[in-house]
């Protein structure tokens, strides 16, 4: 027996993106959403009052040249975290954000250093996201592998191959002006490279929060087995947010070589970590138990801060290390427990 399809997913894409409470509920309810919903970013804006007062980091952290290097140096992390946040939002872990990420940045600077124009290098960082994406959407929807087994095994596959193609060493840096100048260039004092960011976060927020295909997502994300009774093409879904992902990783790649004028062989293991970390965390912060665009960029931004503002005042560069595993496990059991009350809730 057939289930009807077309009902029940219309009753999906017409429900509201956000959680409405009762109108009787709200008063101090609502004061303590608030908080709840945004503590990330009042934690954040305390951070960077801190540290613009503690005697130790005072003289640098709050001058305007400190705060554009730190906008502007987290922005191609910025697209890597939302490239691993569409995934998660589906239920899909993929554990080869980083690998892409490099595997642009090393094609796209060994491309315009070749004398290729910016547009075949634009090209080949789509390009690249795009292979790796199809591969892994292939082999999870189609040979039923684990995600998390499969990004894993492309991701050691994609570094095995960088290393071979480069040697270990950094590819030639022979990139256009007109690109660096996008990567370092500033819009009213505002980085242009985090100008950038927020427009593929703008966009990718509207797409998942405003259009059927990302409550779709959200839908199979919550709950895989009645998206499946109510006629969701779930196969599908968990492809286009593998590939999707894949594509904005190869982007980050690109804005890479366009920020540093260059790239890194070794840049695999710099993003992966606080990409998912951010991730994760994003179900802490804005919307509490769900994943979410601008829960991610503010964890980002959090950690950022954060870091920036210890190592000014001489922490160890392992301190970083100890920062974004902690923050992995800490967004990992926030949002477990968010979802479980919003569920009982």
């Amino acid at each position: 027996m057939t289930l009807p399809t077309t009902e029940p997913t219309a009753a999906i894409d017409a429900q509201p993106s956000r959680r409405e409470l009762p109108t009787k509920k709200r008063g101090n309810g609502g004061i303590v959403k608030f908080f709840e919903s945004y503590a990330l970013l009042i934690l954040l804006l305390a951070m960077v009052v801190f540290f613009s007062v503690w005697p130790q980091t005072s003289e640098v952290f709050p001058t305007a040249a400190n705060l554009r290097i730190l906008v502007a140096s987290q922005a191609v992390l910025g697209v890597v975290a939302l490239g691993a946040l569409i995934p998660l939002i589906c239920g899909e872990f993929d554990l080869s954000v980083g690998a892409v990420a490099a595997l642009s940045a090393v094609l796209v600077a060994e491309t315009l250093s070749a004398g290729s124009p910016v547009l075949v290098g634009i090209a080949v960082a789509v390009g690249a996201g795009a292979v790796v994406g199809l591969a892994n959407g292939l082999i999870v929807t189609r040979m039923h592998v684990n995600a998390v087994v499969c990004t894993l095994g492309m991701s050691t596959i994609v570094v095995g191959y960088i290393r071979q193609d480069t040697g270990g060493l950094a590819p030639p840096s022979l990139i256009p002006a007109s690109l660096t100048d996008f990567g370092t260039g500033t819009i009213v004092g505002i980085p242009t490279i985090f100008i950038m960011l927020l427009v593929i976060a703008g966009a990718t927020y509207f797409i998942l929060d405003h259009t059927p295909i990302g409550r779709r997502i959200y839908a199979l994300g919550s709950n895989p087995a009645a998206a499946e009774l109510v006629g969701l093409r779930t196969r599908r879904l968990r492809f286009v947010v593998l590939f999707v992902g894949a594509v904005l990783c190869g982007i980050a790649g690109l804005l890479y070589v366009a920020r540093a004028g260059g790239a890194d062989p070794k840049l695999s293991g710099t993003f992966t970590l606080p990409a998912l970390a951010a991730a994760f965390l994003s179900a802490a912060s804005v919307r509490p138990g769900r994943y979410n665009v601008w829960g991610a960029i503010i964890a980002i931004y959090f950690l950022a801060v954060l870091n920036n503002g210890l190592n000014l005042a001489g922490a160890q560069p392992y301190i970083s290390d100890y920062l974004s595993g902690g923050a992995l496990i800490l967004g990992v059991a926030l949002a477990a427990i968010l979802r479980r009350r919003n569920q009982r809730a």
